[in-house]
């Protein structure tokens, strides 16, 4: 640990030298064998603000001279749209604990498999509760990607920048300004793909489909045009769009044609070249961390697969994006995953199964989590649902535990991380292969532009 800049430079010093916009004299093996792990230590726990910048900073441009890049999707999904490839399901993966760590198993298995159709993720609402700001996010999944010798894009997204119904109605320029300043948080800090989640707002009290959709599309298009005005040079960032709140009503091909004509006609109000969305995320059936039976396991989902494939087929055909995507899937039986890219979904989401490997590993401490069941008591008791079992209780807020006991759980020994990492590389390698990315990084070249977005030097170290 750094904890006051002067000794993070003169570690640095052995590593690389300084320019006046960059780095140079690189040792490349030394830096990975000898410094990145302490680097990506630094870039989240230092005490010391300037150490953290520069730390992050100066992975942004490591990054680089490995050959490594934050990437928008967006190209790759308008092909999509054309139909210059198919039968495939990209996963978005949403780490919220461990990040460094877990980010490895994942390069791991793409660098074994070959695999380029691949995102990482973090929504509105985990970069509270687990507490990693865009730029903490960025830093540690680049880290991860330099460490296990990966090359070539990176996608960062932003999950669910999601509108606060309750919020927006009270004051809705506060709530849409809330949403504009995460999404330039996330930009400066490399997300070059984000989720623009106003489905919060549909209204199906009303009774034509315009009416109900009506503040979506149009809140959809207003942070499109303030996204498209904030990007880098270079860089289109892909833009997703939501028709229905998941874990709601089930989504339906006229709600996504509807959604997408007002947001096209209203975006070309603004600007005929503008880019709108390239994706649609829909429901279809299930709910994020799945439906938590009393004795704490997850009930088996009827999903509706035939609106997924119905939607997508129809979003591509008619509007040209990439097709429907799939949240709160990760806790789906396995045998449903093959089913994704046979009806063409185009994205699917994937976070508290992974973070259920974590909590539930045999070789967690006991007395840890004790101590993390403790504090959820102590904290988020009023959280507690009428009727809750122990069980369903815990399963629900566990995942807000990953904030406060972030640096404890990245301090695990080796011993106990390992076979956790382990089991998690085992996962993320049978949801690649039946989601059907495995060999797919030429694909992604194809369709990826390679754009190094320069970062001003922090003050600190000018």
């Amino acid at each position: 640990m750094f904890d006051n800049l002067n000794a993070f430079l003169d570690a640095s010093t052995k590593y690389l030298t300084f320019t006046a916009d960059g780095i140079t004299d690189f040792k490349r093996d030394a830096f990975v064998d000898e410094f990145i792990d302490d680097l990506a230590y630094n870039a989240v726990f230092s005490p010391d603000g300037d150490v953290k910048a520069a730390a992050r900073w100066l992975i942004w441009y490591a990054a680089r001279e490995y050959g490594i890049w934050s990437a928008s999707i967006n190209d790759f999904y308008f092909a999509r749209g054309r139909g210059e490839y198919s039968g495939l399901t990209v996963p978005a993966v949403n780490l919220r604990g461990i990040t460094y760590y877990t980010a490895q198993s994942m390069f791991n298995v793409i660098n074994k498999h070959n695999v380029g159709a691949f995102i990482f993720e973090i929504a509105r609402s985990e970069i509270g509760y687990t507490a990693q700001r865009p730029g903490e996010y960025v830093a540690a999944v680049l880290a991860a990607a330099i460490k296990t010798g990966y090359q070539g894009p990176v996608c960062l997204q932003g999950d669910h920048f999601q509108f606060k119904g309750k919020a927006f109605k009270e004051v809705p320029e506060a709530e849409i300004n809330n949403i504009r300043a995460l999404a330039l948080e996330a930009i400066e800090a490399g997300f070059y793909n984000i989720d623009i989640d106003a489905s919060t707002l549909v209204d199906l009290d009303y009774p034509t489909v315009q009416e109900q959709q009506k503040l979506n599309y149009e809140m959809t298009t207003s942070i499109t045009e303030f996204i498209r005005r904030h990007e880098p040079d270079g860089v289109t960032i892909s833009l997703g769009g939501e028709i229905g709140e998941v874990g709601g009503k089930n989504s339906t091909v006229e709600e996504m044609e509807v959604y997408m004509e007002n947001h096209l006609r209203t975006l070309a109000l603004v600007d005929p070249q503008m880019v709108g969305i390239s994706k649609i995320s829909v429901q279809s059936g299930t709910a994020h961390g799945g439906v938590v039976l009393p004795d704490g396991s997850i009930a088996d989902v009827k999903l509706d697969f035939d609106t997924l494939e119905q939607i997508s087929a129809a979003s591509r055909k008619s509007f040209g994006i990439g097709g429907a995507v799939q949240h709160g899937a990760s806790t789906l039986p396995k045998e449903a995953f093959d089913r994704f890219p046979q009806t063409e979904t185009c994205e699917i989401h994937l976070a508290t199964g992974f973070q259920n490997i974590i909590y539930d590993h045999d070789r967690f401490p006991s007395d840890f989590y004790d101590e993390i069941k403790s504090w959820i008591h102590a904290n988020l008791s009023g959280e507690r649902k009428e009727g809750q079992t122990e069980e369903q209780f815990l399963y629900k807020t566990r995942k807000k535990a990953f904030g406060p006991f972030k640096q404890r759980m990245w301090d695990l020994p080796a011993g106990i991380k390992d076979p956790i990492m382990s089991d998690l590389e085992a996962e993320f390698e049978l949801m690649f292969t039946k989601l059907n990315v495995l060999n797919t990084r030429d694909l992604m070249l194809r369709h990826t532009k390679e754009v190094f977005v320069p970062k001003p030097k922090p003050l600190c170290i000018r």
